[in-house]
């Protein structure tokens, strides 16, 4: 969701400029109507080619519908790159382009992550999957030789808009890529994870992402700071509960950011907007896309294509492509590190050329020869890209990781009876998310350097002895934690940590890489959905209790030399809300709700803590 900025300005950052856009291609602007009467924006660019009485070519199309706006309007205004990379404008293809429903220069009423209408019974029954279905339909019957065959593509927001595309197919949509899309905005997307508010990613996007009531024009959205300070902890910290927040920073309401606040549980307001149920019997070809270090919407794209996978025949062609990047790095730039950490190659030229192009020259012009594997996934640590049959991958073992006694993790089953670790944890003195000063949301976090966290007294650091030989982490993560705290709310954030040997010399731009501690994985838990996400309860202090969840997966090797480390701690902010640490509806908590209390972490044969993994030798 988070990627609307990228989109207005990613024109300047690859393509083949205006003048070559405008010397090989024809703009064409519609209104294209829907079923229910309204008209959708459509920026339409035709290959001159085809406008040639002569010419026999016929040219497939690649759509792409957004809510962030088709702009440049006026049909002698041009983009300056068309389709997802540069080898598309110059293959030929007819490009299209579309406001979504009640957004920009589109009619009709926007919804956040429309909900999906399974049971059609007359017009007005629509939402994204039958406007698709009626765009393609007039597209195939009104533009100039095209061939019959489309495909999506779309990343983020735009991606979701794919995935719906792709529910009740139009015939002549043949292949799809959603790429890091927003799936599940509830269930590990961009607002919240497992119960817990991701605060500085969306405190900043409803500042700026707001409805319109009639068309209208793209806004000109800076350098999107509104704290005026680029410390994003001291000023969030500073505007103290959600409710204040709220005040100060949104005076003009939005019902976007309102909405995140009055839903805080699992209910049908995000049960509607879950697009993954609706993913049975996909007859295009997919190829969904995400990015192992993505900070918005890492879990939609694994939804998407186990959705997929469990509900739809195997001969449609369904495949999952993971590297190693940010939201949306494998559109642009080389892909070749993610903040302090580089990965030996440039990873997102690979898959533009090599992946996404080839898959869509197959499916939508009969180019090569359609042998695909079903999943591509980029191991970091080892920094190569590897293929598999299935994801995860079958030859993975599950093992766990287990606590001990002093700090130590390993994968032999403690020897003793039982024991804990206990911290006190403050909300009012939450664990910084970063180490440096950020205005807020720094995607870079996710392989950030955690030494600033394992120093802090309300961090609970387990490390492995020096690994002699590689380890290979392949899929999801499965805490199960055995708590007990002096509140009735907790937050429980685990962190895998690949800790580097000390010896290792100066990274680029000096970077410390000797001892550095590297996030592969992490993510909240809020204790008091441990039983159920729809219905909150309170812990009973002093009362043990097994909070178990799953972390987005993974595909990473801790080399021969590192140590393996986890971390556990009860805030991460401003990347989370900050829990009161008391049963309380979080966005109407006061000041002095906010109150100390001592956590434990237990321990033991019995009962004791740990974290599933899959293991590849």
């Amino acid at each position: 969701m988070r990627f609307f900025a990228f989109l207005l300005v990613s024109v300047s950052l690859w393509g083949q400029g205006v003048e070559y856009v405008k010397g090989n291609y024809t703009k064409f602007e519609y209104l294209v109507p829907v079923r229910d009467g309204v008209k959708l924006f459509t920026s339409v660019y035709v290959p001159k080619e085809a406008l040639n009485g002569a010419s026999t070519t016929k040219y497939p199309i690649m759509m792409q519908r957004t809510p962030y706006s088709v702009a440049p309007y006026g049909v002698d205004k041009y983009r300056a790159s068309l389709g997802p990379s540069e080898k598309f404008g110059k293959d030929g293809f007819i490009f299209v382009y579309q406001d979504v429903r009640g957004r920009y220069q589109s009619e009709g009423k926007w919804l956040e992550m429309t909900p999906h209408k399974p049971n059609k019974a007359s017009a007005k029954d629509v939402d994204e999957s039958s406007d698709t279905y009626d765009t393609i339909d007039w597209l195939v019957k009104n533009i100039p030789n095209n061939n019959g065959r489309v495909g999506m593509w779309g990343i983020s927001y735009p991606g979701f808009y794919v995935t719906a595309g792709m529910i009740d197919a139009h015939p002549a949509l043949k292949a799809a890529s959603p790429q890091a899309p927003v799936t599940d905005l509830y269930g590990g997307d961009d607002s919240y994870h497992n119960g817990g508010l991701m605060l500085a990613a969306n405190f900043g996007f409803y500042l700026f992402f707001k409805p319109h009531l009639e068309p209208t024009m793209p806004e000109n959205f800076g350098r999107m700071n509104p704290f005026k300070s680029p410390d994003g902890y001291d000023v969030l910290l500073r505007a103290g509960t959600l409710a204040n927040a709220t005040e100060k920073y949104y005076k003009e309401a939005n019902p976007y950011w309102l909405a995140t606040m009055n839903n805080p549980n699992l209910n049908d307001f995000w049960k509607s907007r879950n697009i993954a149920t609706h993913l049975k019997s996909i007859k295009p070809a997919v190829l969904t896309v995400g990015g192992w270090f993505d900070a918005e919407d890492l879990q939609g794209p694994l939804r998407v294509y186990r959705q997929i996978q469990a509900n739809t025949p195997p001969a449609s062609g369904n495949h999952l492509v993971m590297g190693p990047w940010t939201h949306g790095g494998f559109s642009r730039g080389d892909g070749d590190k993610v903040g302090d950490i580089n990965f030996g190659s440039k990873t997102s030229a690979y898959y533009r050329d090599s992946i996404e192009f080839p898959f869509f020259a197959y499916h939508l012009k009969s180019k090569g020869d359609g042998k695909f594997p079903t999943a591509w996934a980029f191991e970091t640590g080892t920094n190569q890209w590897r293929t598999f049959d299935t994801w995860p991958p079958k030859a993975a073992q599950q093992k766990k990781l287990y606590f001990h006694a002093g700090g130590k993790l390993s994968f032999d089953p403690p020897a003793e009876t039982e024991g804990y670790d206990e911290y006190l944890a403050d909300p009012n003195k939450p664990v910084p998310y970063v180490s440096y000063i950020h205005t807020g949301h720094s995607g870079f976090y996710m392989t950030s350097d955690q030494r600033h966290a394992s120093t802090r007294p309300d961090v609970l650091v387990y490390e492995s002895n020096i690994l002699d030989e590689d380890v290979t982490i392949s899929g999801p993560l499965t805490p199960e934690l055995f708590v007990s705290s002096t509140g009735t709310d907790a937050d429980f954030v685990v962190k895998l940590v690949d800790v580097y040997p000390g010896d290792l010399e100066d990274g680029p731009n000096n970077v410390k890489l000797g001892g550095y501690q590297q996030l592969v994985r992490g993510e909240p838990f809020r204790a008091k959905f441990r039983n159920s996400f729809e219905k909150p309860e309170p812990l009973t202090p002093g009362k043990r209790e097994r909070v178990a969840f799953a972390l987005p997966d993974v595909q990473h090797t801790f080399r021969k030399g590192h140590r393996i480390m986890v971390h556990i701690q009860s805030s991460w902010f401003p990347l989370v809300d900050r829990n009161p640490q008391k049963f309380i509806n979080i966005p109407d908590a006061k000041a002095s709700d906010f109150q100390k209390a001592t956590h434990r972490v237990y321990r033991g044969k019995a009962g004791g803590s740990s974290i599933g993994v899959g293991v590849l030798n």
